[in-house]
């Protein structure tokens, strides 16, 4: 059963508003603006990364905020620890994603375990960030309310596709019926967003060709210089 802060989500488009360490956007106060101009642009939910940004952006939309805290850079990196998902989730933050790949946690809690210790203390709906359909299973199984795609590719289980993985996407969706199935990673097109909605997704995330400019100009710049 689906649960019910996500109905509101369905069909819809989440942005995923980051900035990278050291980039000139990379404050909470602009990632609350830019958080504030994606929904006035018709996003149902907004993505956000670090405690400052979390709390920030929660306080200026009016959308669900999907909180992580990206901790390290190799491994199990995004809310890896049970003391980061209660510190993303006290921060404000209404639906708590994490890493819901099989790999090793830090604290070396299992997924499941992570999930069923945060639910002690929340009814904040949780989505798993997975890589592979057999991580897909296991996340929906240990608890998770979202299955997201997010890091297809990212990981040594699957080979990164140019765009989103669909042909995993798809294949999560068969597997998980009436599980909210998001596709995430690598959408950089309105027609690629189409294409994840077309392949079952109950929402779609795109971040980077929305709220990351450097990228977004250089990809413009590169097809100049092409020749």
């Amino acid at each position: 059963m689906t649960h019910p802060m996500l109905e509101p989500l369905r069909g819809g488009l989440i942005v995923s508003c980051q900035a990278y360490p050291g980039e000139p956007m990379r404050h909470p106060e602009t990632m609350a603006q830019v958080a504030a101009a994606v929904v006035d642009g018709g996003a149902v939910a907004v993505r956000a990364q670090g405690l400052a940004d979390v709390q920030l952006v929660a306080g200026r939309v009016d959308v669900p905020v999907i909180g992580i805290w990206k901790d390290g850079d190799d491994g199990v990196f995004i809310s890896p620890t049970l003391r980061h998902c209660r510190a993303v989730l006290a921060a404000g933050a209404d639906i708590l994603a994490l890493d819901g790949t099989v790999r090793p946690r830090p604290d070396g809690l299992s997924f499941a375990e992570t999930v069923r210790r945060v639910r002690e203390e929340s009814d904040a709906p949780i989505m798993a960030d997975c890589d592979t359909l057999a991580a897909a299973v296991a996340a929906a199984e240990g608890g998770a309310d979202i299955i997201g795609t997010t890091l297809a590719g990212y990981t040594d289980a699957r080979p990164r596709t140019d765009g989103p993985d669909l042909n995993l996407l798809a294949e999560v969706v068969q597997a998980l019926p009436g599980v909210a199935v998001v596709a995430e990673g690598r959408i950089h097109t309105p027609a690629q967003a189409r294409a994840a909605a077309d392949a079952g997704a109950f929402a779609v995330v795109v971040g980077t060709a929305i709220t990351h400019p450097a990228t977004i100009t250089g990809w413009f710049d590169g097809a100049l210089r092409a020749r």
